[in-house]
């Protein structure tokens, strides 16, 4: 198992990391910037400071860095989430849910809304990790690939099932087992992120969409498609639909995928490789269907009665986003705590209500019932056993591979 990260990130993982800075999942899909104009870009800060100089890992993958766990004298935790990923009160400056856990426990939460990007965090409490030093969280939310890192790194420690009981119990299986992190000794789900396809109707004018061929096929959709610029989604739709297993894929299939997405683009079916910014072009008819996040998809739903997905038969895209305590935390069993909290149904059930993605808890959709019938029979959120069974997750990659398949990837989108 690899255990030191590459010397420096690739000209096509800078562009990726602009990207998602701009427009990618990072930048707008939480709940209340969905409405934001589209494209804005966020300062892109520290990249240099993502070059690695072959830091090797603090640890073992067997566990990571303790420190003397203060949790019984500090009845505090140190909370560091992406923006918007979080419910709030009709003033918009509490957070209900946290509130209700310090309220139980008398632990405070130290909440921070400080992450806008994956490898922009990572840069940010990179140099503290591999020292060895304390970052100042007990909890923080990564997406699963940089989650994975971290924990080939040996840089998060492993998690006390012994505080986890609802977190072990509720899980829904469909997220228990990923295979950078089995039996999920180091994180949990914070939430789902479903990857589907999400159409116009009325700019379909009665064109049947059921798949990723259809996209890459229908002459009467010819640039009027749009694709992700998030390579684990594009790809990952792409080898579903050819038959493959995202999970279990080969460079070759990688490559066949790349060659099939290429087709769309030198035949001009594929407008544009977009981030959340696809939500204009649906909503104006310029995108007549697109790959498309699901938590967007909700949202627009609400809006528009002509918005609407569908789940191909091949199979949809799933990644996640997730809780880890750091090396070092000196809050440990506070943390722990706190993630078992929201693996109870009725917060759980409030954090769905608000934010809309997939909810990763068993058992909450009767508490969810109470608060919004319509987000409780959503699929896109509470998805059933039919839809959970479609849902497939991008396998990890090594780094050697991470570095030469961004590459061909931002050829192919001209990143």
């Amino acid at each position: 198992m690899e255990q030191y990260e590459p010397d420096s990130l690739s000209p096509a993982q800078v562009a990726a990391m602009r990207r998602s800075f701009r427009n990618g999942r990072a930048s707008l899909t939480r709940r209340s910037l969905l409405r934001a104009s589209a494209g804005g870009a966020l300062a892109v800060g520290g990249v240099g400071g993502l070059s690695a100089c072959g830091i090797p890992a603090a640890g073992s993958t067997q566990g990571g860095v303790s420190a003397d766990d203060r949790s019984a004298r500090e009845k505090t935790v140190n909370f560091s989430n992406w923006t918007e990923y979080m419910d709030v009160d009709d003033s918009g400056k509490r957070h209900p849910t946290l509130d209700q856990f310090t309220r139980r426990t008398g632990i405070k939460v130290k909440y921070t809304e400080d992450i806008n990007d994956n490898n922009e965090f990572f840069g940010k409490i990179k140099p503290q990790l591999a020292a060895g030093q304390d970052t100042g969280r007990d909890l923080i939310v990564l997406t699963d690939w940089l989650a994975a890192r971290l924990i080939r790194l040996g840089w998060v420690q492993k998690l006390d099932a012994s505080h986890l009981p609802h977190a072990y119990a509720n899980l829904s299986a469909q997220f228990r087992d990923p295979d950078w992190d089995p039996g999920r000794a180091y994180s949990y789900v914070w939430q789902g992120i479903s990857t589907v396809i999400a159409y116009n109707r009325k700019a379909l004018d009665g064109v049947e969409v059921k798949s990723v061929s259809d996209l890459l096929d229908n002459p009467r959709l010819k640039g009027r498609v749009g694709f992700l610029s998030e390579m684990r989604d594009s790809i990952g739709m792409t080898l579903l639909d050819m038959g493959k297993d995202p999970a279990h894929f080969t460079a070759d299939d990688f490559d066949a995928a790349i060659a099939r997405i290429q087709k769309g683009v030198d035949k001009g079916q594929i407008r544009r490789f977009t981030g959340n910014d696809y939500t204009a072009d649906l909503s104006s008819g310029d995108f007549a269907a697109c790959i498309a996040w699901a938590g967007d998809v909700v949202q627009l739903k609400a809006d528009s009665p002509d918005i609407d997905f569908i789940i191909p038969d091949s199979g949809y895209m799933t990644s996640t986003d997730n809780l880890l305590v750091p090396n070092k935390a000196r809050h440990k069993t506070n943390a722990e705590r706190l993630i078992d909290f929201y693996y109870e149904p009725k917060p759980a059930a409030e954090l769905a209500a608000y934010i809309n993605y997939v909810c990763p808890v068993d058992g909450v959709k009767a508490e969810l019932e109470k608060i919004d019938a319509d987000a409780a029979n959503n699929p896109l959120i509470i998805p059933d056993k039919a839809m959970a069974a479609k849902s497939h997750a991008f396998r990890s990659l090594s780094s050697k591979e991470e570095t030469e398949f961004e590459e061909k990837f931002a050829k192919l989108t001209g990143a």
